[in-house]
């Protein structure tokens, strides 16, 4: 079930859109509606076949043109999670946000927020005077599934 934030990032983005001349139907607004509803990143393929499977009659190549105009429009974050794979997830304007744990033996991919690493990060920022507009925190290895003897 979606959240306040994430339902107001679709409705923003689509507004956003139409402000920008597109239409308002089609692929793009599908994918929006999809991501919108999300609480963390979808593969391209994770994207189409959920369209396809909600009877959304979508082509996978109007989902990657769909998805290359949002990440380049700055409203969806590409993240290259390894081994040629991406994966896409709404970028919130008030800088909501969470990092990513990757298993590499069965690929799960799992979200997880830490307070304290945000403010270590800040701290980073502070200490190297770099002025900071984003950060992507990607944790590998194994999950509690594939970590089991």
């Amino acid at each position: 079930m979606a959240d306040a934030a994430t339902s107001s990032w679709a409705e923003a983005t689509i507004a956003s859109l139409r402000a920008q001349g597109f239409r308002n139907g089609g692929a793009r607004r599908a994918v929006v509606e999809l991501l919108g509803r999300q609480r963390c990143c979808l593969t391209a393929q994770e994207i189409f076949d959920q369209l396809r499977g909600a009877g959304r009659r979508v082509g996978v190549a109007s989902v990657y043109r769909a998805l290359e105009q949002l990440t380049k429009d700055g409203f969806v974050q590409r993240i290259d999670i390894g081994a040629g794979t991406s994966r896409f997830e709404p970028i919130h304007p008030g800088g909501e946000h969470h990092h990513h744990l990757v298993c590499d033996d069965c690929g799960k991919v799992e979200a997880f927020a830490d307070d304290e690493l945000e403010r270590v990060l800040h701290k980073v920022e502070g200490r190297t005077g770099y002025s900071v507009a984003g950060h992507d925190v990607l944790l590998r290895g194994a999950c509690r599934d594939c970590a089991k003897p």
